[in-house]
């Protein structure tokens, strides 16, 4: 990959992919008479957040929380057009009706971004809390009195918090619509392989890409479980308590360091040798993503094209702040 290709990044939705552009987010959704929707929703970051982008440690856990955010209003897109396809034509008349006298059509109010916003926020620290301390409980009722030493404890931990993550994703991986969103955060990997190989995005051309890549969020849970029993066995313990304390205090700086170590591995991952450091993540994405058809590979290159025309677009017009503020554009069928 050239100096000059730039680093994009995407998400799995239901039904689609997300990619995030320079200056704007795009979602292409797979509808049910197999039209591609798109959501389009402008960056407009302040600048005290892109100047916490900047700053080691602390940029992974602003970029983390921020994705968590803004996902979460093209994981709500999905989700209600999957919600609407699904709908029997009498009831969804009736919810469009009732939508029309709400003016619900005209888009997303203020009030209703925030909120999707911060709720996608707590998910994401909630999330983290509990599977940060439900295996410190596990590990302390089944072995408190096996060791002495509190750093075999913490190994115990952190190989009963992967054996839970493994149990999770394979669980959920079982379900039709995750497998589906799995098959789509596969499609999304090789969009972007394609792209920083330099080749034209056809459905032929990337399906030749794996499903893995170094940069993603699942290689990200699996460095916060590895370099997690590393941090944690920094600071000793004499309680549960304690470590349950120490686990919440700990916590951004796992975030902080795993995000900086999965931009490294990342960066090293053509060269000799260092690319096994990526490995642990790659393989944890061997349950995360599936293998896409053909026409969810065209869902993900409609995608990015779509974000990529768009950011050129607003670059042409002269970029601001103000010029991609405003929201959520409404939906644009392509």
């Amino acid at each position: 990959m050239s100096q000059e290709t730039p680093s994009y990044g995407g998400q799995a939705v239901i039904e689609g992919v997300m990619f995030g552009g320079k200056h704007i987010n795009v979602t292409a959704v797979r509808r049910k008479n197999q039209e591609i929707t798109f959501l389009e929703v402008p960056k407009s970051d302040k600048s005290w957040v892109l100047r916490l982008r900047k700053i080691p440690l602390l940029r992974g856990i602003v970029s983390i929380i921020d994705s968590s955010a803004k996902g979460s209003k093209h994981l709500n897109y999905s989700a209600e057009s999957y919600a609407e396809d699904e709908t029997e034509p009498e009831e969804l008349a009736k919810q469009q009706a009732k939508g029309k006298e709400k003016k619900k059509d005209e888009g997303w109010s203020l009030g209703m971004i925030f909120g999707v916003a911060v709720m996608g926020i707590l998910s994401f620290l909630f999330g983290k809390l509990i599977f940060t301390l439900v295996p410190v409980f596990v590990e302390d009722f089944l072995f408190k009195n096996v060791f002495d030493s509190y750093i075999l404890h913490n190994l115990v931990e952190g190989g009963i918090k992967l054996i839970l993550l493994l149990v999770y994703l394979w669980a959920i991986s079982q379900t039709p619509v995750i497998k589906r969103l799995f098959q789509y955060h596969g499609a999304e990997h090789k969009v972007i392989s394609a792209f920083e190989a330099g080749e034209e995005l056809t459905v032929q051309n990337v399906q030749k890409y794996s499903r893995l890549h170094y940069r993603c969020g699942s290689s990200f849970m699996m460095l916060t479980i590895i370099l997690g029993v590393i941090i944690y066995s920094v600071v000793p313990w004499d309680s549960l308590m304690e470590r349950v304390l120490q686990r919440i205090i700990l916590l951004p700086v796992v975030i902080g360091i795993s995000f900086e170590v999965l931009k490294g591995t990342n960066a090293v991952r053509d060269v000799p040798g260092l690319k096994y450091l990526g490995y642990p993540g790659l393989w944890l994405q061997l349950l995360t993503t599936k293998e896409p058809k053909d026409d969810m590979v065209e869902v993900s290159i409609a995608s990015f094209n779509r974000m990529r025309e768009l950011d050129a677009a607003i670059e042409a017009r002269g970029y601001s702040e103000a010029s991609v503020s405003g929201g959520i554009l409404d939906p644009a069928k392509g």
